[in-house]
């Protein structure tokens, strides 16, 4: 089964580069060039990975865009597209993809994300539920 990549970025050139270099990699990508329209295909489809650009991630639509996307009920990888790595500001909560130099570079960093991903998706259906003690301490459940 290919793994589906929903790819969000406004600059045409990256949403057509990036999805020919994935899909020479087998993956089925799907590309928007707008939140809105990105926002659409969150719920008329379901996605393993989304990739959006660096510039939408600091408007308050890219934010809420990154936001829709992590409560999707299918839960995709989130990843935010950057030309070089730097530390997180105001929050953001996705993991970054640096634009290397190549594309196994890229996609090896991709692979990466969904396998931690999924990794920690497995890890948050095997925790023990957790309740609170009298106390106000939290404590695990019998």
């Amino acid at each position: 089964m290919k793994r589906r990549i929903l790819l969000v970025d406004d600059d045409v050139a990256v949403l057509l580069t990036l999805r020919k270099v994935l899909e020479m990699y087998g993956f089925e990508v799907e590309t928007a060039e707008t939140t809105a329209a990105a926002r659409q295909m969150l719920e008329a489809a379901s996605w393993h990975m989304v990739i959006t650009g660096k510039a939408m991630e600091e408007t308050p639509a890219g934010r809420e865009f990154i936001a829709s996307a992590r409560q999707q009920p299918y839960d995709p990888a989130v990843a935010v597209l950057c030309e070089s790595p730097r530390p997180r500001q105001n929050g953001a909560s996705a993991s970054l993809l640096v634009m290397p130099v190549n594309a196994e570079e890229l996609v090896r960093q991709l692979e990466a994300r969904l396998i931690a991903h999924e990794d920690e998706r497995q890890a948050a259906r095997k925790a023990p539920a957790r309740t609170p003690a009298p106390s106000g301490r939290t404590r695990l459940a019998r």
